[in-house]
């Protein structure tokens, strides 16, 4: 009696958890995980175009990584320092570029995206202070598009980040819900969900065994005269 009334109050305080868990799970197991990314929005990117690209000037400065992108539909170098800074170029002279203002992040993303949906707004967020759909400490321009889309634009270099859709920020929530952290949404092993999870596993348990009591006590019938009308 005293291993069911435990594994009835497991219940109640495990079911909530368990119908998120579950839910949570058939959302982002059912969802197509290229449109939740955005992958049908993105443009397929230009060829460079045939140059004789002049090495960027470095200033004194290590670089770690140099690449030479097609962004905006021109060529242009991206310097990535050993210190963990990040610059573009002009192939042409080698000079640095200054950083990517709002209408130029807006007609990168313009470039980056298919179609023609209307731009309603462009912002801008620091690397300190990462807008929660982004999670990378970089200087970013968001430039969202009418039908809910977000197209994450390096402030630096110009380079097109992220695209978050509103079926990627519903993907997302739910995955908090899952794992139980709705601040970064990153923790797996935050103690929330392994103290709910070992729940559940004792519930578990507890259940299995009940059945299993339940089917050695239950009486036999086989063999027994029936009664008579």
């Amino acid at each position: 009696m005293a291993l069911r009334k435990c594994h009835v109050r497991l219940g109640w305080l495990i079911g909530v958890p368990l119908i998120l868990w579950t839910g949570s799970g058939l959302f982002m197991a059912a969802a197509p995980i290229e449109r939740v990314r955005g992958a049908h929005l993105r443009s397929e990117a230009p060829a460079l175009p045939p140059i004789t690209p002049i090495a960027p000037m470095l200033e004194g400065r290590a670089a770690d990584q140099l690449q030479l992108l097609t962004i905006g539909g021109k060529a242009v170098w991206v310097v990535a320092y050993k210190d963990g800074g990040r610059r573009r170029a002009d192939p042409a002279d080698g000079a640095l570029l200054p950083a990517v203002g709002a209408s130029e992040a807006s007609a990168i993303a313009r470039a980056a995206r298919r179609g023609d949906e209307a731009i309603v707004s462009v912002t801008r967020s620091d690397a300190q202070h990462p807008p929660l759909d982004l999670r990378r400490e970089r200087p970013a321009w968001a430039v969202q598009f009418a039908d809910g889309a977000r197209f994450y634009i390096d402030a630096d270099t110009g380079e097109l980040m992220a695209v978050r859709t509103r079926l990627w920020r519903w993907f997302d929530f739910l995955w908090g819900l899952h794992i139980m952290d709705l601040q970064t949404r990153e923790d797996v092993n935050n103690p929330l969900l392994v103290i709910f999870a070992a729940l559940a596993f004792g519930g578990m348990l507890i259940g299995s065994i009940l059945m299993f009591r339940r089917r050695k006590a239950r009486p036999r019938t086989e063999g027994k005269p029936r009664a008579k009308a």
